[in-house]
């Protein structure tokens, strides 16, 4: 159950701070201040779900794309979070283009990292 709500929070904290790098960097992009949290919520929960359906779509009829899974299911969850929320707002296809390009590859950077962050801290707390 432990180890379930840190990968849980990982992925939350990686969908979060893929948003905001998004944010600060694409003037076309904007994520309410007030709504970042919720926005993160549902942007991580519809990517969750998404994902591995995409993957396993993906995997049975066009292999070669598989890499591609996460910038696709990054740019649809992106989509569903903007119609969801009044709190995330993108414009221009450049932008959305741009926006799930930053947030797949920040989150993937976060997701990999932060599990390290978590094991140093609980090894150290630990002695």
């Amino acid at each position: 159950m432990i180890r379930f709500l840190i990968r849980t929070a990982i992925f939350f904290v990686s969908a979060l701070i893929g948003l905001w790098v998004a944010d600060m960097l694409l003037p076309d992009m904007t994520v309410d201040g007030k709504s970042y949290f919720f926005v993160a919520i549902i942007f991580a929960l519809i990517q969750a779900i998404l994902s591995p359906l995409i993957l396993k779509m993906v995997h049975k009829n066009a292999s070669a794309f598989t890499g591609g899974v996460g910038l696709i299911s990054t740019l649809i969850a992106l989509v569903i979070t903007s119609l969801l929320s009044d709190g995330l707002d993108i414009n221009g296809i450049t932008t959305w283009i741009l926006a799930a390009l930053i947030v797949w590859l920040a989150g993937a950077v976060a997701a990999f990292i932060l599990p390290a962050v978590f094991i140093k801290n609980k090894v150290e707390n630990s002695n």
